[in-house]
Protein backbone atom coordinates (compact mmCIF):
# COMPACT_ATOMS: atom_id res chain seq x y z
CA UNK A 1 0.00 0.00 0.00
CA UNK A 2 1.26 3.47 -0.33
CA UNK A 3 0.68 5.07 2.75
CA UNK A 4 -0.27 8.70 1.27
CA UNK A 5 -3.55 7.31 -0.01
CA UNK A 6 -5.01 7.73 3.60
CA UNK A 7 -6.47 10.67 5.32
CA UNK A 8 -7.49 8.31 8.18
CA UNK A 9 -5.76 8.64 11.66
CA UNK A 10 -5.27 5.42 12.28
CA UNK A 11 -5.85 2.73 8.88
CA UNK A 12 -5.53 -1.09 9.33
CA UNK A 13 -6.12 -3.58 6.39
CA UNK A 14 -6.26 -6.43 6.17
CA UNK A 15 -4.15 -7.08 9.15
CA UNK A 16 -3.55 -10.90 10.01
CA UNK A 17 -2.61 -12.08 13.24
CA UNK A 18 -1.71 -16.03 13.86
CA UNK A 19 -0.83 -17.95 17.30
CA UNK A 20 0.16 -21.33 16.99
CA UNK A 21 -2.42 -21.59 13.84
CA UNK A 22 -4.81 -19.26 15.54
CA UNK A 23 -6.00 -16.62 14.41
CA UNK A 24 -6.39 -13.93 16.13
CA UNK A 25 -7.22 -11.42 13.80
CA UNK A 26 -8.35 -12.21 10.46
CA UNK A 27 -7.74 -9.65 7.67
CA UNK A 28 -9.06 -6.88 10.17
CA UNK A 29 -10.06 -3.49 8.23
CA UNK A 30 -10.81 -0.49 10.40
CA UNK A 31 -10.17 3.50 9.68
CA UNK A 32 -10.54 5.78 12.60
CA UNK A 33 -10.50 9.14 11.27
CA UNK A 34 -8.70 12.13 13.22
CA UNK A 35 -10.72 13.92 16.71
CA UNK A 36 -13.01 10.55 16.03
CA UNK A 37 -13.53 8.76 19.35
CA UNK A 38 -14.52 5.03 18.37
CA UNK A 39 -16.18 2.31 20.78
CA UNK A 40 -15.38 -1.48 20.13
CA UNK A 41 -16.98 -4.07 21.26
CA UNK A 42 -17.24 -8.06 21.16
CA UNK A 43 -16.82 -11.31 23.01
CA UNK A 44 -13.91 -12.78 25.03
CA UNK A 45 -11.64 -13.66 22.25
CA UNK A 46 -13.15 -11.29 19.30
CA UNK A 47 -9.28 -10.01 18.96
CA UNK A 48 -9.72 -6.70 20.62
CA UNK A 49 -6.38 -7.14 22.86
CA UNK A 50 -4.64 -8.49 19.83
CA UNK A 51 -5.60 -5.38 17.78
CA UNK A 52 -4.57 -3.11 20.67
CA UNK A 53 -1.00 -4.72 20.47
CA UNK A 54 -0.67 -4.22 16.54
CA UNK A 55 -1.59 -0.79 17.10
CA UNK A 56 1.04 -0.42 19.39
CA UNK A 57 3.70 -2.35 18.78
CA UNK A 58 3.68 -5.26 21.09
CA UNK A 59 2.82 -7.63 18.35
CA UNK A 60 3.69 -7.73 14.47
CA UNK A 61 0.85 -8.43 11.87
CA UNK A 62 1.38 -11.96 9.88
CA UNK A 63 0.31 -9.61 7.15
CA UNK A 64 -1.89 -6.43 5.78
CA UNK A 65 -0.99 -2.63 6.89
CA UNK A 66 -1.25 -0.13 10.10
CA UNK A 67 -0.85 3.12 9.24
CA UNK A 68 -0.74 6.07 11.73
CA UNK A 69 -1.49 9.63 10.16
CA UNK A 70 -1.10 8.67 6.57
CA UNK A 71 2.47 8.23 6.66
CA UNK A 72 3.90 6.40 9.73
CA UNK A 73 3.95 2.29 8.56
CA UNK A 74 3.50 1.07 12.67
CA UNK A 75 4.58 -2.03 11.62
CA UNK A 76 7.54 -1.35 10.87
CA UNK A 77 8.47 0.35 14.47
CA UNK A 78 8.48 -0.70 17.54
CA UNK A 79 6.58 -0.01 21.26
CA UNK A 80 8.70 3.02 22.23
CA UNK A 81 8.59 4.82 18.39
CA UNK A 82 5.00 4.17 18.46
CA UNK A 83 4.89 5.99 21.94
CA UNK A 84 6.86 8.49 20.54
CA UNK A 85 4.65 8.95 17.63
CA UNK A 86 1.72 10.36 19.51
CA UNK A 87 -0.14 6.40 20.79
CA UNK A 88 -0.81 6.16 23.89
CA UNK A 89 -2.45 2.88 25.27
CA UNK A 90 -4.31 2.27 29.20
CA UNK A 91 -4.78 -1.14 30.11
CA UNK A 92 -7.88 -2.24 31.86
CA UNK A 93 -5.88 -2.06 35.14
CA UNK A 94 -4.73 0.76 36.52
CA UNK A 95 -1.09 0.63 36.94
CA UNK A 96 0.17 3.96 39.63
CA UNK A 97 2.35 4.44 42.15
CA UNK A 98 0.70 3.48 45.48
CA UNK A 99 3.08 5.04 47.49
CA UNK A 100 3.61 8.39 45.73
CA UNK A 101 0.91 11.23 45.84
CA UNK A 102 -1.29 11.64 42.89
CA UNK A 103 0.36 14.98 41.56
CA UNK A 104 3.79 13.22 41.97
CA UNK A 105 2.28 10.76 39.62
CA UNK A 106 1.77 12.95 37.22
CA UNK A 107 4.67 14.76 37.81
CA UNK A 108 6.42 11.55 36.43
CA UNK A 109 4.71 10.87 33.87
CA UNK A 110 4.89 14.79 32.57
CA UNK A 111 6.14 14.54 28.64
CA UNK A 112 9.93 15.57 29.28
CA UNK A 113 13.32 15.23 28.55
CA UNK A 114 14.78 12.14 30.72
CA UNK A 115 18.03 12.01 29.78
CA UNK A 116 20.38 11.09 32.67
CA UNK A 117 21.71 14.45 32.65
CA UNK A 118 18.76 16.11 32.11
CA UNK A 119 17.14 14.01 35.35
CA UNK A 120 20.20 15.52 37.61
CA UNK A 121 18.78 19.33 36.51
CA UNK A 122 15.37 18.52 36.91
CA UNK A 123 13.24 20.95 38.89
CA UNK A 124 9.35 21.28 38.34
CA UNK A 125 8.94 24.30 36.02
CA UNK A 126 5.86 27.09 36.26
CA UNK A 127 4.84 25.41 33.16
CA UNK A 128 4.50 21.86 34.47
CA UNK A 129 2.89 22.92 37.31
CA UNK A 130 0.55 24.53 35.43
CA UNK A 131 -0.17 21.38 33.21
CA UNK A 132 -0.38 19.24 36.41
CA UNK A 133 -3.55 21.98 37.73
CA UNK A 134 -5.02 21.14 33.96
CA UNK A 135 -4.97 17.71 34.13
CA UNK A 136 -6.04 17.06 37.89
CA UNK A 137 -8.78 19.40 36.63
CA UNK A 138 -10.00 17.08 33.50
CA UNK A 139 -9.51 13.78 35.63
CA UNK A 140 -11.38 15.59 38.52
CA UNK A 141 -8.75 14.52 40.95
CA UNK A 142 -8.05 18.54 41.90
CA UNK A 143 -9.53 17.94 45.88
CA UNK A 144 -6.79 14.61 45.85
CA UNK A 145 -3.49 16.13 44.91
CA UNK A 146 -1.92 15.51 47.97
CA UNK A 147 -3.47 12.02 48.95
CA UNK A 148 -1.20 8.78 47.85
CA UNK A 149 -2.23 7.87 44.88
CA UNK A 150 -3.12 4.01 46.80
CA UNK A 151 -5.81 5.45 48.80
CA UNK A 152 -7.87 5.85 45.88
CA UNK A 153 -10.78 4.55 44.89
CA UNK A 154 -10.89 2.17 42.17
CA UNK A 155 -12.47 4.63 40.15
CA UNK A 156 -10.47 7.50 40.90
CA UNK A 157 -7.16 5.10 39.97
CA UNK A 158 -8.85 4.48 36.67
CA UNK A 159 -8.92 8.25 36.36
CA UNK A 160 -5.33 9.12 37.48
CA UNK A 161 -3.90 6.75 34.85
CA UNK A 162 -5.94 8.66 32.25
CA UNK A 163 -4.39 11.44 33.28
CA UNK A 164 -1.08 10.17 33.61
CA UNK A 165 -1.78 8.88 29.94
CA UNK A 166 -2.19 12.95 28.97
CA UNK A 167 0.47 13.79 30.35
CA UNK A 168 2.26 11.84 27.76
CA UNK A 169 0.59 14.74 25.38
CA UNK A 170 -0.61 11.49 22.58
CA UNK A 171 -2.46 12.01 19.59
CA UNK A 172 -4.55 9.00 19.81
CA UNK A 173 -5.56 7.31 23.12
CA UNK A 174 -6.18 3.45 23.33
CA UNK A 175 -8.76 2.79 26.43
CA UNK A 176 -9.10 -0.45 27.69
CA UNK A 177 -12.27 -1.48 29.37
CA UNK A 178 -12.51 2.07 31.62
CA UNK A 179 -15.21 1.42 33.54
CA UNK A 180 -14.91 -1.79 34.63
CA UNK A 181 -15.48 -2.32 38.82
CA UNK A 182 -16.39 0.95 38.63
CA UNK A 183 -20.04 2.23 40.56
CA UNK A 184 -22.57 3.83 38.27
CA UNK A 185 -22.23 7.32 39.38
CA UNK A 186 -17.80 6.35 38.40
CA UNK A 187 -19.22 5.13 34.98
CA UNK A 188 -21.10 8.63 34.61
CA UNK A 189 -18.43 10.54 35.52
CA UNK A 190 -15.74 8.22 33.32
CA UNK A 191 -18.01 8.50 30.05
CA UNK A 192 -18.24 12.98 30.68
CA UNK A 193 -14.16 12.57 30.97
CA UNK A 194 -13.71 10.95 27.85
CA UNK A 195 -16.08 12.87 26.16
CA UNK A 196 -14.17 15.72 27.27
CA UNK A 197 -10.85 14.57 26.53
CA UNK A 198 -12.24 13.90 22.90
CA UNK A 199 -12.82 17.06 21.98
CA UNK A 200 -8.93 17.48 21.60
CA UNK A 201 -7.61 14.16 21.19
CA UNK A 202 -8.68 11.21 19.06
CA UNK A 203 -10.06 8.21 21.45
CA UNK A 204 -10.59 4.32 20.99
CA UNK A 205 -12.50 2.54 23.64
CA UNK A 206 -12.19 -1.22 24.14
CA UNK A 207 -15.58 -1.80 26.29
CA UNK A 208 -17.85 -4.40 27.25
CA UNK A 209 -20.53 -2.39 29.06
CA UNK A 210 -23.13 -1.67 26.99
CA UNK A 211 -25.24 1.65 28.61
CA UNK A 212 -21.72 3.02 28.79
CA UNK A 213 -21.10 2.64 26.04
CA UNK A 214 -24.55 3.96 24.68
CA UNK A 215 -23.89 6.95 27.12
CA UNK A 216 -20.53 7.64 25.25
CA UNK A 217 -22.82 7.96 21.85
CA UNK A 218 -20.08 7.22 19.22
CA UNK A 219 -19.71 4.85 16.66
CA UNK A 220 -19.24 1.27 17.58
CA UNK A 221 -17.21 -1.75 16.24
CA UNK A 222 -17.88 -4.69 16.85
CA UNK A 223 -15.43 -7.31 16.67
CA UNK A 224 -15.41 -11.66 16.42
CA UNK A 225 -13.03 -13.87 15.68
CA UNK A 226 -11.03 -11.63 14.65
CA UNK A 227 -12.71 -8.90 11.95
CA UNK A 228 -15.66 -6.51 12.12
CA UNK A 229 -19.36 -8.17 11.24
CA UNK A 230 -20.50 -4.71 12.35
CA UNK A 231 -20.63 -1.15 12.62
CA UNK A 232 -22.80 2.21 13.39
CA UNK A 233 -24.57 3.53 15.94
CA UNK A 234 -25.17 1.61 19.29
CA UNK A 235 -28.69 0.78 17.86
CA UNK A 236 -27.73 -0.10 14.56
CA UNK A 237 -25.28 -3.02 16.17
CA UNK A 238 -27.26 -3.72 18.67
CA UNK A 239 -30.18 -4.71 16.47
CA UNK A 240 -27.59 -6.28 14.07
CA UNK A 241 -28.50 -10.23 13.91
CA UNK A 242 -25.19 -11.35 13.82
CA UNK A 243 -24.02 -9.46 16.85
CA UNK A 244 -27.10 -10.58 19.04
CA UNK A 245 -26.02 -14.24 17.99
CA UNK A 246 -22.32 -13.95 19.10
CA UNK A 247 -22.28 -11.30 21.65
CA UNK A 248 -25.57 -9.94 22.86
CA UNK A 249 -27.87 -12.82 23.29
CA UNK A 250 -31.80 -12.36 22.90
Amino acid sequence: MDIRTTTAQLYLDNVTVSFDGFRALNALSLTVESGEMRAIIGPNGAGKTTMMDVITGKTRPDEGDVVFEGQYDLTARDETEIATLGIGRKFQKPTVFDMHSVEDNLLLALKADRRAFAGLQWRESEAQMRRIDELLGIVRLRGARERLAGSLSHGQKQWLEIGMLLAQEPKLLLVDEPVAGMTDAETHQTAELLKEINRYKTVIVVEHDMTFVRELGVKVTCLHEGAVIAEGTIDQVSENERVIEVYLGR
